[in-house]
């Protein structure tokens, strides 16, 4: 059956599947709370209540206990029987309890957290308010500006006792040589972000503890310090972990949002571009609301009918109990059934289901219809395949992982579609924990170069990755995240260390635009080299052109699920020639634990926003997300759409996904060309799917060659007038100009 005769059909499944999703998703909910699970399981927290109750106050079951309730969001609770537990083991001269002590004064930090930027209206807010100052939920709105650094006044806690208890137990425990060795590192970090929440930094830290405040100066950002949106627009939902994406779903020419949680309790967040700066919210209009959980989202049109679909993944970290299904939804807002409906079943995507937070989707086989591969995470006590779901244009899909040469059976953790090897089909890589695999694609059996070709490491921990083009040299260039346990090294590079490894790694394509590489595929590693240095521990990350230079910039969610762990969010710039961090100057630089990041102009003038989706993996770790605004540059740009024509036509999948483009430029500067891979970024978070081009200092586009995949079809455009938007249909000889006038973030248009 051809995917539009599906139509009638949705209408008459969508109550059934929405029905079906609601019920599996639920059980998963309360499996993994009622269970022992180590992120969200009760059972625990139970077992100790009921062993104080009957065998009195044993100080370490005390600890046990608040440790667990820390963890589950009780920071009340956890700080009572922590600090029991921490007087009544105090009081033994031979005892000095630093776990207890340790996670008392995470608990202090987290508590703070709760009062003051879960639910904060700042320092100065709360002098004209004092009781929106308290800290009470829902009284005011949070403040855009908690957990950046370097701090603004309105970041300092109102409430500012908890930050201040904290600190003075980090304090107590450094002055007296505890906790020894490299956590020291990780104690004077966090005895100075807790003096600088509290509002007594410098005095309340001893100088051979300071860090001093030069530690927080970037290189200059073009355009200054970004703002966050995302209270002001009301788009900061409070969720734990999970994917971004920024898209027009319900195609009316303006960017929607939608984030999704791994709290496997927690639904699907839709939020809808009005086209006058504000947001509505539509996850339960969309019927997205019954789709609980999924550490990561990932957008494309799988049936070719114009509409993006999204894919929820979901079971990552959980091992067995991981082995819930993944939703495949299908875009019906413009159709009968107006909202998102579950086509998991129908499709062939629900078992085996495996635990996953990577996948992608790319025509592999040329055939105008888009494929998707999903990386499962597999290990010696779980043999989890990934999988390769042949598209085969019916709205259904047939696994050929096994056949393909791509099961890799490795932990997978980030999963990249690209021509590689310039030959005209695409080919994969996937970032494991593990050794990574980068399968060249031979008529649709694929091969694993990455020893040959160089792209291996990081062989132990590797995370979020990408495929793009960031020296402009017409070849596809590699990025892949280091996640080794590094956090100690992360904190101590802010205090002055150099560790040498960990930091994300840039292999540099040394293939050339030749098709086919002239029989030699190689990448070089340049990333210290290019100035990326730092260890970071970047989960989500994604891609774009921050100032519209025409070079390629990307931003690096940090963290780890450990309370401990509070570092910044990373931002680099390229300037052409090396990589500059822009953290502290740009903004970029919140506490929280970054997940999904997705850029997308949001506002239509023609730069790049950026949607943060924050948030840890234990239940205490919920936090905002962030809408940062881009403040523009004076530089040239162009927005691309693109219409493939499909199978039926013999042509390119609907968007495009996979294409290439060079934009050869004119300007003062002199000509040069730009290019860029049609998607949506890297492989945790969603991009936009329209090409948002930043041109530098060019007055004019001498030519634009698309080079559409699958399909092989070449097209070129010249003498464009930048600052613009236009559609490019495949079967098209001209680009159709798409009239959309720009508005304010916030603004009434």
């Amino acid at each position: 059956m051809p995917a539009r005769g599906l139509a009638s059909l949705v209408l008459l499944a969508a109550p059934l599947a929405a029905a079906a999703a609601a019920e599996d998703f639920s059980h998963s909910c309360q499996q993994l709370r009622d269970s022992s699970n180590p992120y969200f399981g009760t059972r625990l927290a139970d077992e100790l209540r009921a062993e104080l109750s009957s065998t009195g106050s044993n100080p370490e079951t005390l600890a046990q206990l608040g440790s667990e309730l820390l963890r589950l969001g009780d920071t009340q609770g956890a700080i009572q029987h922590l600090s029991a537990a921490t007087t009544t083991l105090a009081a033994s001269p031979e005892v000095r309890p630093t776990i207890p002590e340790w996670n008392l004064a995470l608990a202090h930090l987290q508590r703070a957290e709760d009062l003051n930027c879960v639910h904060h209206t700042g320092a100065m807010a709360a002098a004209a308010d004092p009781v929106a100052g308290q800290g009470q939920a829902g009284r005011a709105r949070r403040s855009a500006d908690s957990c950046i650094l370097p701090l603004v006044p309105s970041a300092v806690h109102a409430r500012p006792e908890h930050a201040r208890a904290a600190g003075d137990l980090f304090l107590a425990m450094l002055q007296e040589g505890r906790p020894s060795g490299t956590w020291r590192h990780r104690a004077k970090w966090l005895l100075n972000v807790a003096r600088r929440l509290s509002g007594d930094f410098p005095e309340g830290v001893p100088d051979h503890l300071r860090i001093d405040e030069s530690v927080f100066v970037s290189a200059r950002f073009p355009g200054g310090r970004w703002r966050n949106l995302g209270p002001e627009l009301g788009v900061d939902a409070l969720d734990l972990a999970g994917g971004a994406v920024v898209d027009d779903f319900d195609g009316d020419g303006v960017l929607d949002l939608i984030t999704s949680t791994w709290d496997p309790c927690g639904p699907l967040r839709a939020f809808r571009g009005d086209g006058r700066g504000g947001f509505e919210d539509t996850g339960e209009a969309w019927g997205l609301s019954g789709q609980l959980g999924g550490l990561n989202l990932i957008h494309a049109d799988y049936d070719g009918d114009g509409r993006l679909d999204l894919l929820v993944l979901r079971g990552a970290w959980l091992l067995e109990e991981g082995r819930i299904r993944n939703s495949l939804l299908r875009n019906e807002l413009g159709g009968d059934a107006g909202r998102f409906v579950d086509m998991t079943r129908a499709a062939g995507l629900v078992e085996p289901a495996y635990p996953t937070q990577a996948a992608a989707w790319g025509d592999y086989d040329g055939d105008g219809d888009l494929d998707l591969y999903v990386g499962n995470e597999a290990s010696e006590a779980h043999e989890y395949p990934s999988q390769l779901f042949r598209n085969l244009g019916d709205g259904t899909f047939e696994d050929v992982a096994a056949a393909a040469g791509v099961s890799n059976l490795r932990y997978a953790k980030g999963v990249a579609w690209g021509d590689v090897d310039n030959d005209g089909d695409l080919d994969l890589y996937v970032s494991n924990f593990g050794a990574n695999r980068l399968y060249v694609n031979d008529g649709g059996v694929f091969l694993d170069a990455a020893i040959p070709a160089g792209v291996t490491e990081p062989e132990r921990e590797s995370f979020a990755t990408w495929f793009f083009d960031y020296d402009n040299d017409g070849d596809l260039d590699l990025f892949v995240g280091d996640y080794r346990d590094q956090a100690t090294e992360v904190v101590a590079s802010y205090m002055g260390s150099d560790p040498g490894v960990g930091q994300p790694l840039l292999y540099r394509n040394d293939c050339g635009p030749e098709p086919g590489c002239n029989g030699r595929l190689r990448m070089t590693e340049v990333s210290r080299t290019l100035g990326i240095r730092r260890p970071a521990l970047p989960m989500g990350a994604n891609y774009g052109d921050l100032d519209n230079d025409g070079w390629l910039d990307f931003y690096l969610g940090t963290g780890e699920p450990d309370l401990a762990s509070l570092m910044p969010n990373v931002m680099y710039r390229f300037n052409g020639r090396r990589f500059e961090e822009v953290t502290f100057a740009g903004g970029f630089g919140h506490l929280q634990k970054g997940h999904g990041v997705a850029f997308g102009d949001l506002d239509r003038d023609g730069d790049m926003d950026l949607l943060h989706q924050l948030g840890g993996f234990y239940p205490t770790d919920t936090f905002g997300n962030a809408l940062f605004e881009n403040p523009g540059s004076d530089n040239a740009w162009i927005t691309l759409r693109f219409a493939g024509a499909g199978p039926a036509g013999s042509g390119a999948n609907r968007f495009g996904v996979g294409s290439r483009v060079a934009l050869s430029v004119d300007g003062p500067g002199g000509k040069r060309t730009i290019h860029r891979l049609v998607g949506s970024g890297g492989s945790f978070g969603g991009n936009s799917m329209q090409l948002e081009v930043g041109l530098g200092d060019a007055t004019r586009i001498d030519e634009i060659r698309v080079r559409w995949a699958g399909s092989g079809t070449v097209q070129v455009f010249e003498d464009v007038e930048p600052r613009a938007a236009y559609r490019a249909s495949e079967r098209a000889e001209v680009l159709e100009r798409v009239e959309a006038a720009s508005f304010r973030l916030g603004g009434d248009g």
